[in-house]
């Protein structure tokens, strides 16, 4: 009666009480104690490493070569290092034994939940059987069907597996905790996703899982991953800007915006180019700090704003890195708060974490002439980040970027489809006049966010940060008898870097390759970053020219119903 193609006798089968003699520890296989074994080797080193050492005393005085060696001293290294190498494996030994204490634990938790379940002389999982199948036979394995309300993508791999699941969804293992106790992120996903659909009733079918390198996200860029989001990435270009070409990385579900983006390069590379001005590098953190009275908050504020105190601020700043250099302190007092907003340089980083260490540093400094003073917190939105905010728009954050085109008639005519009088109206009636009636903040553009976030996803930015990169102007103007067009955008807080963050994983450092600002520039530090930004303006620049001339045209819905719409039913595709 094999219902799984493998049977096992019930006679070897060990019943769950005896427990003891089937849990080997890493410690058995040594000939003595563990306490006498780490005691006979501490000795040993402690010994053999003082003799060593006054023998080369005797040398060094005596003028002997200490390359020739007695046996006594050979041997005495051997043991030296012999307890060397003990000492360092004592460590793991005892990390196996915990680790084999735990595993064992979840197995007679698993035997405590579901009596079917016991341990064979082999320490692995067996299941006893039903009533109806002889009591001489148990079966081993997992299931071969899952009930229909436990959805399974792909089958576990192993009884393990199944069993893990089990716990996770009865809450006896943390699903954040299964990368550490699996060791595999992989299959810590796997398992993760599993007990998730299980949970929830839903599927995850649609959402891959394969591919993907787990390890490198671990700690840095995602947490409890179940898979991975597929976004298309297309290439606008080449984007001539400032005599070089570059093709552009734009990831996007957004029909049209590519091809738009491409259009407007075209207009750009046919009419000569386009120029970029960096204006400001410099990442903000602003903390906030309270006192007793608003006396003391301006107290402080008068300190870290006078010149005179700048050098000794800064020499505390930069020791939180390398790359870290503060550049200037601005002060806002709110009643007895005062919010400081500290502005550095951070190399090719985009540099959050580093000028947040340069200004933990300086609040312990200031801790010593300013002990009354309370941290509140080391973000007070003074910076400001993620969010519309006028300091951003007016101070900058970042990249400070402008950049500019003129497009000649021809282009205009031909490559836009439009003229240069259309393109003017428009920009001041649409971009600026209508963004001031809605009160805009930094929005005075077409569609400066979707390019931008297009750039950000491909080149592993921090998505969430294209609020304030995505301010910008753009300024549109008739020049050389009204022939041709000169057009500008200016982006005061482009946050970029390319170091850290999602910039290492594989798909995303292809596209800074693509670039060539992959990773960091050790001849100018910095300069990686700094060019990328210059990027993400040039391409703006193009992407708001083809849709300003799209809307002039009448073309936008035109475009965008050919494009921008399937006449594909995806839900069955995808089924």
């Amino acid at each position: 009666m094999d219902t799984t193609g493998r049977l096992h006798h019930r006679k070897h089968a060990t019943p769950v009480d005896d427990r003891s003699p089937t849990i080997p520890k890493a410690s058995d296989a040594l000939p003595l104690p563990l306490y006498l074994t780490n005691a006979v080797f501490f000795t040993l080193f402690f010994s053999v490493a003082y003799y060593l050492l006054h023998r080369w005393r005797d040398k060094i005085r005596n003028s002997t070569p200490l390359h020739i060696v007695t046996l006594s001293e050979i041997v005495a290294l051997f043991s030296l290092i012999a307890s060397f190498i003990y000492l360092l494996g004592f460590f793991g030994i005892d990390f196996v034994q915990s680790f084999i204490a735990r595993a064992s634990h979840d197995v007679w938790d698993l035997e405590d939940t579901d009596p079917n379940y016991l341990i064979d002389e082999d320490h692995r999982l067996v299941t006893c059987p039903p009533a109806n199948i002889s009591t001489k036979t148990t079966i081993i394995a997992a299931p071969t069907k899952l009930p229909t309300s436990e959805p399974l993508i792909a089958p576990l791999v192993s009884q393990e597996d199944e069993m893990i699941v089990n716990s996770v969804v009865d809450g006896k293992i943390p699903s954040y905790s299964l990368e550490s106790k699996l060791g595999d992120c992989k299959r810590a996903a796997a398992i993760r996703r599993e007990a998730l659909q299980r949970m929830t009733g839903r599927s995850l079918e649609g959402l891959p899982v394969e591919g993907f390198d787990y390890e490198s996200i671990l700690g840095q860029c995602c947490e409890m991953p179940v898979g991975y989001v597929q976004i298309p990435v297309g290439i606008a270009g080449p984007l001539l800007l400032n005599g070089r070409e570059y093709s552009v990385p734009m990831a996007t579900t957004e029909g049209c915006l590519v091809a738009s983006t491409n259009r407007g390069c075209k207009a750009i590379y046919l009419s000569g180019g386009a120029t970029s001005v960096l204006l400001k590098d410099g990442m903000t953190r602003a903390p906030v700090v309270r006192f007793a009275s608003a006396t003391r908050a301006a107290a402080l504020k008068f300190f870290l704003e006078d010149p005179d105190n700048f050098d000794t601020l800064a020499v505390v700043f930069n020791k939180s890195s390398r790359f870290a250099r503060l550049q200037g302190i601005k002060c806002s007092i709110a009643g007895k708060n005062l919010y400081i907003r500290f502005s550095c340089s951070t190399g090719d980083a985009m540099g959050m974490n580093m000028v947040s260490k340069g200004v933990q540093n300086v609040l312990e400094f200031l801790q010593s002439d300013f002990s009354d003073m309370d941290v509140i917190g080391i973000s007070g939105n003074f910076c400001s980040d993620k969010k519309p905010a006028a300091v951003n728009w007016i101070e900058g954050r970042g990249k400070s970027v402008v950049c500019e085109a003129i497009i000649k008639e021809e282009a205009v005519k031909k490559v836009l489809k439009t003229n240069v009088a259309s393109l003017v109206e428009l920009n001041m009636l649409k971009n600026l006049a209508g963004s001031a009636v809605a009160g805009a903040l930094g929005g005075f553009n077409a569609h400066a966010g979707n390019i931008v976030s297009a750039i950000f996803i491909a080149t592993g930015q921090d998505p969430a940060q294209n609020v304030e990169s995505s301010h910008c102007i753009t300024m549109m103007e008739a020049v050389n008898d009204g022939k041709d067009l000169h057009i500008s955008v200016t982006m005061p807080s482009i946050e970029v870097g390319t170091v850290g963050g999602g910039t290492q994983l594989a798909s995303q450092s292809a596209c800074l390759n693509l670039l060539g600002v992959k990773g960091a520039n050790k001849e100018s530090p910095g300069s990686n970053s700094r060019l990328l930004a210059a990027i993400v303006a040039g391409s703006v620049l193009a992407g708001e020219l083809s849709l300003m001339s799209a809307i002039a045209a009448g073309q936008l819905v035109k475009s965008h119903m050919k494009y921008n719409r399937s006449s594909k039913d995806m839900s069955k595709a995808a089924s």
